[in-house]
This record gives structure tokens, C-alpha cells and sequence, in this order.
């Protein structure tokens, strides 16, 4: 099982509302959409609990996608759909200063039955 993550915080003068409504609301069923999407085991978007620390967090959001395998993730991620309906609206929402990209090999450790 592969897992891409990906942190990042929200574009300058963009406020967290609107943020969280565009990734949310407008950017996530933007790339479900797509064909190439079903290479998604799962996929999940996370965002930072303001009342779990004092500080402004460093990411304003984590976003995890897995895939069976890294042909899986090349195969969404290069695709034609991927590159010109996704793609360009990452800069509606993101700082891409800010990115943080990992590709990891996803290990379970413990898993509780839902």
C-alpha cells in the first residue's frame, strides 16, 4: 500500500473558512470526478483543531491518498485529467511555498475493527 501526503498551508489573504469550503466543497469532488480517481483507495483531508494549540498550526491542511501501488498513484497523478482539470486549481486555495510531499509505504500497526 502506497500513501501520498501532502501538507500545505492556505494561500496569503485566504481566510481559514474559505479555505476549508474550497478544499473541501469545491477542490475534493473536483478531482473525485475525474476517471483516474478510482486508482483512490482512500482518500482523506485533514485540518488542524484551533483549540488543540496556541500557536498558528504549520499546515492548514494534510491530505492523504492511497493507492494499491506506485503505478496506482503515477497513472492518477499523470494523467491528462489530472493535469488540466485538477491541477490548475491548486493555485485557487494553496501557498505552494508551503508544500510538503511524501510518498511513503503505508504500514499498519494497529487497527481496531469498525
Amino acid at each position: 500500500m502506497i500513501k501520498l501526503i501532502i501538507a500545505f498551508k492556505r494561500r496569503q489573504g485566504m481566510s481559514v473558512e474559505a479555505f476549508r469550503t474550497h478544499c473541501r466543497d469545491v477542490h475534493t469532488p473536483l478531482l473525485l470526478s475525474i476517471p483516474e480517481a478510482e486508482k483512490i483507495q482512500r482518500f482523506v483531508v485533514s485540518f488542524p483543531l484551533p483549540e488543540a494549540t496556541e500557536a498558528e498550526p504549520v499546515y492548514d491542511a494534510i491530505v492523504e491518498a492511497r493507492f494499491d501501488d506506485r503505478n496506482a498513484m503515477d497513472t492518477m497523478m499523470g494523467s491528462e485529467n489530472f493535469r488540466d482539470r485538477v491541477d490548475p486549481d491548486h493555485q485557487n486555495f494553496i501557498d505552494f511555498s508551503t508544500v510538503v510531499r511524501l510518498v511513503t509505504e503505508e504500514v499498519v500497526c494497529v487497527q481496531q475493527q469498525e
